[in-house]
């Protein structure tokens, strides 16, 4: 599978979108619904009612990719509780291999001042 840059926005719909939209409606989307930049260096990720599909939208200087994944089974994800989540590319990532994202914790960043 393709990795995207770590510096990335990653910006995931969390509403089902209908999955016969295609880059002009997802951009328009983008725009209107989510308020944001299609064109901006990020990624807008959306998924289908099943949960079992995901689309990539973003633009790459010359003009607008989009990606399809279907995965061979759903992928869990909870109630919206946001319209818009911001995502990093590690976690879309995650999505893209069927973790569930919501059940996922991360140990907490540790700042130490001597070793031992």
């Amino acid at each position: 599978m393709f990795r995207l840059g770590g510096d990335l926005q990653v910006y995931l719909h969390r509403e089902p979108i209908d999955f016969r939209a295609g880059i002009n409606s997802l951009a328009v989307l983008v725009q209107e619904t989510m308020a944001l930049d299609p064109f901006a260096p990020a990624v807008f990720a959306f998924c289908n009612r099943r949960s079992d599909r995901m689309k990539l939208l973003f633009f790459d200087r010359s003009g607008f990719v989009l990606v399809l994944k279907r995965l061979t089974e759903e992928v869990p994800m909870a109630a919206p509780q946001e319209a818009v989540v911001t995502l990093t590319t590690e976690q879309l990532h995650w999505i893209l291999d069927g973790i569930d994202i919501d059940a996922m914790v991360r140990h907490p960043v540790r700042q130490y001042q001597v070793a031992g």
